[in-house]
């Protein structure tokens, strides 16, 4: 795993790689290098996961996830600037959304803006008690340009995630628990030995069943429930060759923990 400007990329063990955005001197704001330090890190993952099974995602320190589009950098900063900034901002909102491998978000705190966007982009989100949530672009002048308007409305529906868009107005970790963008609150201290141990259990399950469940779901929800379910189908005949499969029945009747080697 090479080293990042703005990422530490550390293996917890052969299968789950804890993913953390370092610049917490500045709430972990997304600058230029962050976004291409994202998009190398994500890709690669794509092309070359290896061994990996399963991601969690977090910042530096005890107050900020991602704190959003770094301002300081963009003060000043030209519509042609500005422009091919963002086309590395949506690029990187792409490699998170496809990245093959779960992707847990642990959102120690201020997840605002971009950090907001890059929460959406995780499959499921684990959140610090004292974590806000908002999308505030609109008193920028500008939107949601990385996946916001779309990811949001789908996990806590349309008229609440038009009201907070069109606002700009903060909202709480319990509060986004209870409309479905979080999964679990808890204490700080707490956050990120529940999202390893979660990642730990889906690394312990086959990768391939894994890679195609999240395939099946992220790409069935954009259609209608008949294509949807060919979708399925067409992914779960893709594990039905596979030596895992043999395995897993194997191991069942065996009494035994099965041993998934991704074939």
């Amino acid at each position: 795993m090479r080293a990042y400007e703005t990422l530490l990329a550390a293996p917890q063990d052969e299968h789950v790689l804890l993913v953390t955005l370092n610049r917490p001197e500045l709430l972990n704001a997304l600058n230029t290098q962050m976004g291409l330090d994202l998009v190398d890190l994500f890709e690669s993952i794509a092309q070359r996961p290896g061994a990996l099974r399963c991601v969690v995602l977090t910042g530096a320190g005890a107050k900020g996830f991602c704190a959003g589009g770094d301002l300081k950098q963009r003060d000043g900063m030209s519509s042609e600037a500005w422009t091919t900034q963002h086309l590395i901002f949506e690029r990187m909102a792409r490699a998170l959304l496809d990245c093959p491998l779960p992707v847990i978000g642990a959102i120690n705190g201020a997840a605002f803006g971009g950090g907001c966007e890059i929460a959406g982009c995780c499959d499921f989100l684990y959140a610090a008690d004292h974590a806000r949530f908002a999308l505030p672009e609109a008193r920028l002048g500008i939107m949601p340009g990385a996946g916001g308007t779309q990811t949001l409305p789908r996990a806590i529906g349309e008229r609440l995630a038009k009201e907070y868009i069109l606002t700009g107005k903060p909202f709480t970790a319990m509060q986004a628990q209870q409309w479905g963008l979080v999964n679990e609150v808890m204490p700080l201290d707490a956050l990120l030995a529940r999202a390893l141990e979660t990642a730990r259990l889906i690394a312990g399950n086959a990768p391939l069943s894994t890679r195609q469940i999240k395939h099946s779901v992220s790409r069935g929800l954009g259609m209608a429930l008949k294509d949807a379910l060919v979708v399925e189908i067409e992914a779960y005949n893709h594990l039905v060759p596979t030596k895992d499969r043999v395995e897993g029945v194997k191991a069942f009747n065996e009494k035994r923990k099965p041993s998934f080697k991704g074939e």
